[in-house]
């Protein structure tokens, strides 16, 4: 049930999922270079540009490079990307790409974490931008209470972790394993107005909150998207800068799009809509595409 109308139909769709995150960098070629030897994604033939490098798994997005020379370098008090954070299959898979971006020169290990629901490692990429590796537990074994999850931060060994799951087999065919951005967590201003924007408009729902932060998403997954408070309270507009260029969104009809475009006309929030996709900005000028998958 929708928590402002009470109508479930002012939600998004249980299966919408997050979508590639486009990045400004200021070196096209050395970042594209780190996310294909650091987490062991491939260039997607067809999709790029001279100016655009998109990279993933399979043929699933997972990271648009726009290069954008002359922006200055992003800030981590302003709004923007706190982490992308892309979801692998099996804890195999995990391993070896943990193992990848270990082992590359420009990769800065930040932690990890257990988080009842999932294990995670986290990184920060040559120009600041932030990633999580992560492995989702069953959802059969997620404690739930009241429509949330329970979600905490438990440490546990990382390099006994990788002496169980990494295999040579693994780490050689990483490239072949799924993977695809399971969650988006942004820095915002404050969390109530973050609330308003990415629930009560969009139509997530709360799963978890936490002082100076809030976790959200469609179908009962543990989040899609997160924002939090912890360096930016107090954020205005993002000004341009490198970093952070789009979220995205897949949701499964062309209702869903349609409904969508409703709710945010209803709250006076300014879209450019072609028919099938609909961009707008956040209230932290964070542009967000929703499209039909």
């Amino acid at each position: 049930m929708h928590p402002a109308t009470g109508r479930p139909e002012d939600l998004l769709a249980p299966e919408t999922t997050m979508g590639a995150v486009t990045l400004h960098v200021g070196d096209l070629a050395a970042m594209s270079a780190y996310y294909r030897e650091a987490i062991a994604l491939t260039e997607l033939p067809g999709l790029g540009a001279p100016d655009r490098v998109v990279l993933g798994r399979g043929r699933t997005p997972v990271v648009v490079l726009q290069h954008t020379p002359g922006l200055p370098a992003t800030s981590r008090h302003q709004a923007g990307l706190f982490h992308t954070a892309v979801l692998f299959d099996t804890e195999e898979a995990l391993a070896a790409a943990v193992a990848h971006a270990a082992r590359h020169p420009l990769s800065r290990f930040v932690g990890n974490a257990d988080h009842w629901v999932s294990r995670a490692f986290y990184f920060t990429d040559p120009e600041d931008n932030g990633i999580e590796l992560y492995w989702d537990r069953p959802r059969e074994t997620w404690q739930r209470s009241g429509g949330r999850v329970a979600m905490g931060t438990d440490w546990f060994d990382p390099n006994a972790y990788l002496q169980q799951h990494l295999s040579e087999s693994a780490l050689d065919g990483a490239a072949g394993q799924g993977a695809q951005v399971g969650h988006v967590h942004l820095q915002v201003g404050d969390v109530p107005t973050a609330r308003q924007f990415y629930v009560d408009t969009l139509g997530f729902e709360i799963m978890a909150d936490l002082p100076g932060a809030l976790f959200v998403a469609a179908g009962g997954y543990h989040h899609h998207l997160a924002v939090n408070t912890w360096n930016s309270a107090g954020a205005g507009p993002r000004a341009a800068s490198l970093g952070l260029g789009q979220v995205a969104l897949t949701v499964p009809g062309q209702d869903d799009v349609d409904a969508l475009r409703d709710r945010l006309r209803h709250a006076r929030v300014p879209v450019r809509d072609d028919g099938r996709t609909l961009r707008f900005d956040d209230p932290w000028k964070t542009l967000v595409e929703v499209s039909v998958g």
